[in-house]
């Protein structure tokens, strides 16, 4: 998986930027990101708190290898 120069916290300090009334592109052109970026930020991080999006990541992450554990091999 690609990994992102931004934070979750800073993609949400961008799109609260966005929601105060700043333009799509000159955020995207402030913060070295194209429109779409800014337009796939809102699609996932948009409505979100500091907060939420910590617990998205960690529920993310419990999620990624559900298997992974000790009952993932078991003997037949």
């Amino acid at each position: 998986m690609k990994r992102t120069k931004f934070t979750e916290e800073q993609i949400i300090g961008v799109l609260k930027e966005a929601e105060a009334g700043a333009k799509t592109s000159d955020l995207a052109r402030r913060h070295g990101v194209s429109d779409a970026t800014i337009y796939n930020w809102k699609a996932r991080y948009g409505g979100l708190e500091v907060s939420e999006a910590k617990r998205l990541r960690s529920l993310e992450g419990e999620n990624a290898f559900p298997f992974c554990g000790r009952d993932a091999v078991r003997s037949v």
